[in-house]
């Protein structure tokens, strides 16, 4: 283990995410991203997003691909998203320069004369490979100046057991670094006091639990348990098949939980991303299918709950962290967090060095925490 990992899982991590990095936002590149939701593009509109800090304008070819391009003309600068789309290329609004959508190559400068030898497809603009899953449109963000990697790994996709299925999306902004963001996410501890609600469970209920935990590529599980008792969710699950239930539970770099409950026949997937937009700003996209006899609307209602909750947390946390209060992270609720962060340090290093990542976990771990 290399002792940079070393020391960010011994010590409490003073200032984290304090103040905002004038260079360094901390973000992770060469990674897919969920940019915006597929229903989102249609036609020749081009829409427009934000991820680490990149503007990107994102549309649908006639032939139905979905791309996305840096939103910024490189002749002058002006956002792409202000010219036409004519169902292949994008004309900008400036000059006229056209570029190849699913590309960034330019194909046409108006203003050159036959005279001129200027080389217009060795021009282009910015281009990031995009592929829709799950309803999203992807984007996959490599760092800038950096070439494509030659194996590049399809989008993420969420896990489902059969082929019919209900499926819903919901989404929150949060006023914070995506550090933030992650390690509340993955936070075992808030649940009692952030989610309290009839349908789920209450102060009264806190009690201690043990999980094991397990390493996996660029990430770690929370091993196949049974769910915590005083969720009323779970009893029901329980209930209904006459079986017990069951909960995998893993967090991925750089930003993807997933939980996949099981009980008999009846199975519910879900995935929450931190989607970084800005230093100060991320977004959880949340999606979920289930085969479960609950109909869609219901489950967002609970849902939205859910999320506005956290965003309500966060917005809170947000006032206090404008004044780089110093921060800390205990064992064992907060042993998580320090996984992501050593994670994402062994990660750089090994980008840094060629040499393989150095996973901060040897093997299983039991924790243990009241909640």
């Amino acid at each position: 283990m290399s002792e940079a990992v070393r020391a960010a899982l011994e010590s409490t991590v003073d200032g984290l995410a304090e103040s905002t990095p004038k260079t360094d936002a901390g973000f992770l590149w060469d990674f897919w991203y969920p940019a915006m939701r597929s229903d989102e593009i249609h036609g020749e509109n081009l829409a427009t997003a934000m991820l680490l800090e990149v503007p990107l304008v994102i549309g649908r070819t006639s032939e139905g691909k979905a791309f996305a391009m840096r939103d910024a003309c490189p002749h002058r600068g002006i956002p792409l998203s202000y010219g036409h789309f004519d169902g292949k290329n994008v004309q900008c609004s400036y000059h006229g320069w056209e570029f190849d959508a699913c590309s960034g190559t330019c194909v046409l400068i108006p203003s050159l004369t036959g005279n001129d030898k200027l080389k217009v497809e060795r021009i282009a603009a910015g281009h990031f490979p995009c592929e829709e899953r799950d309803g999203y449109v992807w984007v996959y963000m490599h760092a800038p100046g950096t070439r494509l990697p030659e194996n590049m790994p399809g989008a993420p996709e969420l896990e489902k057991f059969g082929e019919r299925y209900k499926i819903t999306r919901l989404e929150c902004e949060l006023p914070a670094h995506i550090d933030h963001g992650i390690i509340g996410l993955m936070d075992p501890a808030h649940g009692p006091f952030v989610h309290q609600s009839w349908f789920w469970r209450s102060k009264t209920s806190i009690h201690e639990k043990e999980k094991q935990f397990e390493p996996i590529p660029y990430g770690f599980r929370m091993s196949p348990h049974q769910p915590s008792a005083n969720s009323a969710p779970y009893k029901l699950l329980a209930k209904m098949t006459g079986e017990t239930v069951t909960t995998t539970i893993d967090f991925v770099l750089p930003n993807i939980r997933t939980e996949i409950d099981r009980s008999g026949k009846l199975w519910f997937s879900s995935r929450a991303t931190v989607t970084p937009v800005r230093r100060d700003l991320c977004r959880i996209d949340f999606v979920a299918a289930w085969n479960l006899p609950f109909p869609v609307s219901i489950f967002r209602i609970f849902a939205k709950i859910f999320l506005r909750q956290d965003q309500e947390t966060m917005i809170q946390q947000a006032e206090g962290l404008k004044h780089n209060p110093k921060l800390m992270l205990i064992d064992d609720a907060d042993r998580p967090a320090k996984w992501y962060f050593a994670l994402k340090q062994g990660l750089l290093e090994s980008r840094r060095s060629g040499l393989p990542m150095v996973h901060p976990m040897e093997g299983p771990v039991t924790l243990r925490w009241r909640s």
